[in-house]
């Protein structure tokens, strides 16, 4: 009895593409790659090349294709969430303006895990990406020898270094701009002038950093001293803001400063679970269309993704001298509350 042929089909390669197309083995190269309207191929002849390509399961090996090329045209960006309309909206901002460029891009998520950014940085490098964009990178410095020593460029996003480029909002004025709104509205509503709480993020990371001081600044600004108990930093966890806020017995009006949507979903649940809530205004850093339909809701700073991105790209095709950090202004947007 003949043994059965489980060894994988051949797969098809360009001159087998060609033979059925009718055609040359370079015009096919020439579609494939996307070089055939230089070679005044036509566009009938084109559109076969690719249907017959797909039919018959072709996939382009990249990396040899690379070996051939003197660019990869390969743009490589890490990004720590997801779940995230903020980051979410830099990924697919981020795609359709390489694709514009005629550029790859690939995109990881790297769940805020040091280790996890130091492995797909190698990892983009081994693939020999042109450029890499860190996007809230946990150490961006580190990011940036990694790439450095690979001899690729790379520029931050979000989160700023001090040995590459970076791209990031501008979370000082932003948030003193966004904190003295809720101040006057409670002032307006409530009839008193008091300060009001910080909720969310993490004391360590650079754009809470920023946006404390603007949030004290802004109280300075109108003759107010914030409590220490009056800040909440217990990273980016619905959960662990949820919790926190079940801790302080807040119970009653007030304003507050929530720092991520995040955030404002742990605030959400918590404000949900009382049996009487007290009124509340509050403003949130960053934007979420919902959240603006909350009756506590007065404002939101929404951060600047397509200006940000521009910048980005202009600093992928045009390097600049020396190391810049380029702080991007907010938005804010009313609410309904």
């Amino acid at each position: 009895m003949a043994e059965i042929d489980d060894s994988p089909p051949r797969r098809p390669t360009i001159y087998d593409l060609a033979q059925i197309a009718g055609t040359s083995p370079s015009a096919v190269s020439a579609v494939l790659n996307g070089s055939w309207k230089k070679r005044r191929i036509s566009t009938r002849l084109a559109e076969r090349i690719s249907r017959i390509a797909e039919e018959q399961g072709y996939a382009v090996n990249l990396q040899a294709s690379m070996l051939r090329r003197e660019r990869s045209r390969i743009i490589g960006m890490i990004i720590p969430k997801y779940d995230n309309r903020y980051f979410g909206a830099i990924a697919e901002g981020f795609e359709a303006m390489a694709r514009e460029r005629g550029l790859f891009p690939v995109i990881t998520c790297t769940q805020r895990d040091p280790a996890l950014e130091v492995e797909a940085a190698r990892e983009m490098m081994s693939y020999q990406a042109e450029c890499l964009i860190a996007t809230g990178a946990t150490d961006p410095d580190r990011i940036a020898n990694i790439c450095t020593s690979a001899g690729v460029r790379s520029i931050n996003l979000d989160l700023p270094g001090t040995t590459a480029p970076s791209v990031v909002s501008d979370n000082f004025q932003a948030a003193r701009d966004l904190t003295r709104f809720i101040l006057e509205r409670i002032k307006q509503d409530f009839g008193v002038l008091a300060p009001l709480y910080f909720i969310g993020g993490r004391a360590q990371d650079h754009n809470t950093r920023e946006r404390l001081r603007g949030f004290i600044c802004a109280h300075e600004d109108m003759g107010l001293t914030v409590p220490s108990a009056y800040c909440f930093m217990h990273g980016y966890s619905a959960s662990k803001t949820e919790a926190a806020l079940a801790e302080t017995g807040i119970d009653e009006r007030c304003g507050m400063f929530i720092n991520s949507t995040i955030a404002l979903e742990g605030f959400v649940r918590w404000f949900h679970s009382l049996a009487a809530p007290p009124e509340f205004r509050f403003g949130c850093f960053d934007w979420d269309p919902f959240a603006r339909f909350l009756p506590q809701n007065i404002g939101m700073m929404r951060q600047d993704v397509d200006t940000m991105l521009a910048k980005v790209f202009e600093f992928v095709e045009h390097a600049p001298s020396g190391t810049v950090n380029i702080k991007i202004p907010c938005i804010f947007e009313a609410a309904n509350g």
